[in-house]
């Protein structure tokens, strides 16, 4: 359902670019409800080279196998992948595959500069780019180019893509994480080209932006889980603050208050966020920026707990009984 999204994507993809009348545009469509595929059949009449088809396991993962699948047999070599949540720049395609041919990479990563519309969504957005808000993300909001472990995906070599059994297709989440770590083992390259920006429109709500990071930390532990890696600080931070604040509030109900200095701490940080974002856009509403950060952190803290625990739940069932 991206009918609020849809045509803007699709549109900034062709904006002054000769070139992508001779691109092969595929839209997968997980089952929208809204007015999504009609806008798309709409630009299609401008642009023929657009083509809708059916994403019937309503993943990103299943939806970009099956793309490279059905069209890599045509003679393809580079694979752009674009997201209908994103804003491109002119001539994006070309200096996508460009760019991955002239580093000799095997995937392309680009950062993203979050933008908002409205008080809340301007405010997720610039918590999401800040190291406080991403851990220091290279691909949020970074500025220096460079090979990288994980980035935004922008693009492909198909036959790496294929190489390596495309994305982990019962993967909604973190898939290209989990991809991007395959590639490295099977001694891939990703670039990171920091000259390349794309605009990304973050959740507009709160609710909306706890679901994402909820299943973003699912992701993220099922990645851990499945190549049994060590998980970088950045990521054990969020899980850190959940179980401390759920320890201090217990431990404060049933013996001191003096327990519910972790919470104090933590609140004071978002306070802090909101107070240096209300300073900078010169409005209170900048106080949004604490509830975003809080949202982000505890929702991918909690995300992450909950998976570890199916995780573990599900491998002991399988664990043969002892004699």
């Amino acid at each position: 359902n991206e009918e609020s999204h849809i045509e803007a994507c699709l549109r900034s993809l062709f904006d002054g670019d000769e070139a992508m009348q001779n691109a092969q545009v595929v839209v997968a469509d997980g089952g929208s409800t809204d007015r999504t595929r009609e806008i798309v059949a709409i630009l299609h009449a401008e642009f023929s080279n657009i083509t809708l088809i059916d994403n019937p396991e309503r993943l990103q993962s299943a939806a970009m196998n099956c793309i490279v699948e059905s069209y890599a047999r045509f003679g393809h070599t580079v694979l752009v992948r674009c997201d209908a949540h994103t804003i491109y720049p002119k001539r994006y395609v070309l200096r996508v595959a460009r760019s991955l041919l002239d580093h000799k990479a095997d995937a392309l990563a680009v950062p993203m500069d979050s933008q908002g519309i409205g008080h809340m969504q301007k405010a997720i957005a610039w918590v999401s780019d800040s190291r406080i808000g991403s851990g220091g993300s290279a691909h949020r909001g970074g500025r220096s180019s460079g090979y990288v472990d994980h980035g935004h995906h922008a693009g492909f070599l198909i036959a790496s893509f294929l190489a390596i059994g495309g994305y982990d297709a019962s993967f909604s989440h973190n898939e290209d994480a989990e991809f991007d770590y395959r590639l490295r083992m099977a001694g891939g390259q990703i670039w990171l080209d920091a000259d390349i920006r794309i605009k990304y429109r973050p959740r507009a709500s709160l609710f909306l932006l706890a679901q994402q990071y909820w299943y973003y930390g699912r992701g993220r532990a099922r990645t851990v889980f499945k190549h049994r890696l060590r998980p970088r600080i950045r990521q054990i931070l969020p899980v850190i603050n959940v179980i401390m604040n759920i320890f201090s509030f217990i431990a404060a109900a049933i013996s001191s208050p003096i327990f519910l200095v972790w919470p104090g701490i933590y609140l004071a940080l978002l306070l802090g966020t909101g107070a240096t974002m209300a300073l900078q856009e010169r409005s209170f509403r900048g106080f949004y920026a604490g509830p975003a950060l809080g949202t982000m952190h505890l929702a991918w803290g909690l995300g992450f707990i909950w998976q570890s625990a199916t995780w573990r739940a599900k491998t002991w069932r399988r664990s043969p009984a002892r004699p």
